[in-house]
């Protein structure tokens, strides 16, 4: 069941967040997921857990890797701390005025080779029913969400939250607003009528900018060149839509000199801004074997190709997994009364088409590439070129719930 009967619609507002690719927490998430990279094109079989952390004036790389080969470890830790220097660089952190200079800041490694006890089950020399079998790097659950609002099929909440922030860093890195910095969050809250949004009632945006602009300068700017070239097309800006820009008034100090930063903090952001449900996990910094990242790139790809195949107007997959077992213990679809087939026949026709088992996910979406570091700012769903953003199978799916 959803939050209410399609049959009888609930007038309600929703809001979602994002944050920019300059966000403290983001930083990490971006370093983390360009060593995984790093890892995946030294080694396609790598298991890697890398978390990242930053404050004032530093940058800290942890947690465990383990490499199938010999991989040569002097050089590839002197690697890893320049991918994580060029990475604060890259988003513009190149000076400790603007929150961390990239290139200077103190640097540490703490990288370790992986838990044996948890290599063994996910390269199957674990428990001897499943000996030779891909099992789950981790217990949990994993959910995917889709839904008809946008032409990506994302909530629009969030996904008009993304929009702005990138809009906000190409005027940014292209030098068209020279006195923004790299810090940035901002905020959408939709007005619906069931499951139909029907305008914009409210949109925050907070961006670090330098001290020498005035307050009115940063509201005109940010209103007239980020805000209403994103939202206005969408035609639910109205008259009495409301506008906070930079509320407290000032924010010069940002990045980790204004906030500390964690791998792994924004989980919402990432995924539907609150929209679809979550299972706790991060992805940021897992390689593929770890299904909190792999299984929720698969759970999003089958409820997209659900809303593509028009079977239902929004649909949420679960997956879950035990550590070590090669196949899933549960896949639940819900389609929230939305459906336009039985959702038991839907739920069927998934089992059949989509191979959810560790090694199977892999495999359909090619996850062994360096493709992550793209992945960590501005959501891991609802942009183009991502392999779990495909809708290749809804035709299958749709032949198979006639």
């Amino acid at each position: 069941m959803g939050l209410f009967s399609s049959k009888n619609p609930k007038h309600y507002l929703f809001t979602s967040e994002s944050v920019g690719e300059g966000h403290p927490d983001k930083l990490c998430d971006q370093v983390s997921d360009a060593v995984l990279d790093y890892c995946l094109s030294l080694d396609k079989d790598a298991h890697v857990a890398c978390e990242t952390f930053t404050s004032t004036d530093f940058l800290l790389v942890g947690g465990e890797i383990g490499f199938s080969k010999d991989i040569d470890l002097k050089a590839f830790n002197h690697e890893v701390e320049k991918i994580a220097r060029s990475v604060a660089l890259d988003i513009g952190y190149n000076s400790n005025d603007v929150g961390l200079d990239g290139a200077n800041c103190l640097f540490m490694n703490r990288l370790h080779a992986q838990s044996a006890d948890i290599n063994q089950g996910v390269v199957g020399t674990g428990l001897k029913e499943y000996e030779g079998q891909q099992g789950a790097g981790d217990q949990g659950m994993m959910f995917g969400f889709a839904c008809n609002e946008t032409p990506e099929l994302m909530p629009a909440p969030i996904y008009y939250s993304h929009q702005l922030l990138l809009k906000a860093t190409e005027l940014r890195k292209n030098g068209i607003i020279s006195w923004l910095r790299p810090d940035a969050k901002s905020q959408v809250t939709v007005e619906y009528e069931g499951y139909k949004p029907v305008r914009i009632d409210t949109v925050v945006l907070s961006h670090q900018h330098n001290p020498d602009i005035s307050y009115d300068e940063i509201k005109s700017t940010i209103i007239n060149q980020i805000i209403k070239p994103v939202l206005e097309p969408t035609g639910l800006l109205d008259k009495d839509t409301k506008f906070f820009i930079n509320p407290t008034g000032k924010f010069v100090t940002g990045g980790p000199d204004g906030d500390s930063g964690l791998t792994g903090r924004k989980i919402i952001v990432d995924t539907y801004g609150g929209m679809g449900r979550h299972g706790g996990g991060a992805f940021s910094g897992k390689d593929p074997s770890k299904v909190d990242r792999s299984a929720a790139y698969m759970a999003r790809y089958i409820a997209k190709n659900i809303v593509a195949a028009k079977l239902a107007d929004r649909a949420e997959v679960e997956l879950a997994y035990a550590i070590g077992v090669p196949f899933p213990v549960s896949i639940y679809v819900d389609t929230f009364e939305t459906e336009k087939v039985d959702r038991s026949k839907i739920e069927e026709a998934v089992k059949k088409i989509f191979d959810c088992t560790p090694a199977g996910i892999i495999k359909t979406l090619d996850l062994k590439n360096p493709i992550y570091r793209p992945t960590a700012s501005y959501g891991h769903f609802g942009r183009t070129g991502f392999p779990w953003e495909k809708t290749d199978k809804a035709e299958e799916l749709k032949a198979l719930c006639q």
